[in-house]
C-alpha cells in the first residue's frame, strides 16, 4: 500500500540545519526537472509583481521572498515542512517510531516543486502551487505528468494506491486505474450528498494515520481498504474503469 498527498498549502520553515541535499531525495531521476522549477520559480519570485504571478496575497510576501533562496535556506523531513489541516490529522510526531517507519515507506507527496519525495526527503519551506504556471516551465500539471509517469511506475507496481490527493495535484500523475482508490468525503442530509473541502482534508489525514496504525496487514485491494476505512466511518466502494480509479466514499455524519 502507498499513500499519495498532496502538499499543505502552508509550510512550517526549518529553524535551523542543512541545506537541501538533492542526492539524497527520492526519485533522484526527477532532480534536473526540480532544479528547473527551483531555479524558474527563484527568478518569478524576485520580481516586483511576484505576488500577482504566484497568485498569492500580501500576506506571503515572506514566503515568497524565501523561494528566492531555496539553494540555502534549512532543510528539514517532509513530515515536519508540511503543516495544515491534513497533517494535523495524520499526527506523524504522535506515531510509535514502528508507525513512523511504516510512515515513510508508505507516504509519497506529489509536489509543485519537487515533483514527488518521500515523507522523511528533506526539503525546505517553499512557496508554489500545482496550479502555477512559470518561465520555461509552464504549467506544473502538464510538465510533471509524464515525469512522474516514468519516475513513478516501476515504483508503485503491485501496490494499492490510496490516493488522498486534491484534484489540483491529481491532475499532475494519474497512476494505474486498476489499482488506485481516489479517496473522496460527502455529508448526507435527507438522501442528498454535498462535497466538504475543509472536512475532506481533515479526513484523509485521518484515514491516512488508520491505516498507519491499525494492526494487521496493509489493505491490498479495493476490497480490503473499504473494509479497513467503515472501522472508522461509513463509506462505500465505487468500481472503477479502465480509464477511471475506483473511489472511496467516507460519509460524514451532518
Amino acid at each position: 500500500m502507498l499513500i499519495l498527498l498532496p502538499p499543505s498549502e502552508g509550510k512550517t520553515p526549518a529553524v535551523r540545519g542543512s541545506a537541501v541535499d538533492w542526492h539524497s531525495l527520492g526519485f533522484p531521476e526527477l532532480n534536473p526537472y526540480r532544479a528547473k522549477v527551483l531555479e524558474s520559480l527563484g527568478t518569478v519570485s524576485a520580481n516586483e509583481d511576484a505576488l500577482a504571478l504566484l497568485g498569492v496575497g500580501t500576506s506571503l510576501r515572506d514566503d515568497v521572498e524565501r523561494n528566492t533562496r531555496l539553494h540555502a535556506e534549512p532543510a528539514a523531513p517532509a513530515h515536519r515542512i508540511y503543516s495544515g489541516v491534513l497533517y494535523d490529522a495524520l499526527g506523524y510526531q504522535s506515531l510509535t517510531p514502528t508507525q513512523r517507519r511504516k510512515a515513510e515507506e508508505s507516504v509519497l507527496v506529489i509536489s509543485a516543486l519537487w515533483g514527488a519525495i518521500r515523507f522523511g526527503d528533506s526539503v525546505p519551506a517553499y512557496r508554489l502551487s500545482m496550479g502555477t504556471a512559470l518561465p520555461d516551465v509552464g504549467r506544473l500539471a502538464p510538465f510533471w505528468k509524464p515525469l512522474l509517469a516514468e519516475a513513478l511506475g516501476a515504483v508503485t507496481e503491485g501496490h494499492l494506491l490510496v490516493d488522498c490527493r486534491s484534484s489540483t495535484y491529481a491532475a499532475a500523475w494519474a497512476p494505474p486505474s486498476g489499482r488506485t482508490v481516489a479517496v473522496n468525503v460527502f455529508t448526507e442530509t435527507g438522501g442528498v450528498r454535498k462535497v466538504v473541502s475543509h472536512f475532506a482534508k481533515h479526513t484523509r489525514g485521518e484515514l491516512a494515520r488508520h491505516l498507519l496504525v491499525r494492526r494487521g496487514k496493509a489493505p491490498g485491494t479495493p476490497e480490503q481498504l473499504l473494509k479497513a476505512a467503515r472501522e472508522n466511518w461509513e463509506a462505500e466502494l465505487v468500481e472503477g474503469s479502465a480509464r477511471k480509479p475506483h473511489a472511496l466514499n467516507i460519509i460524514l455524519p451532518n
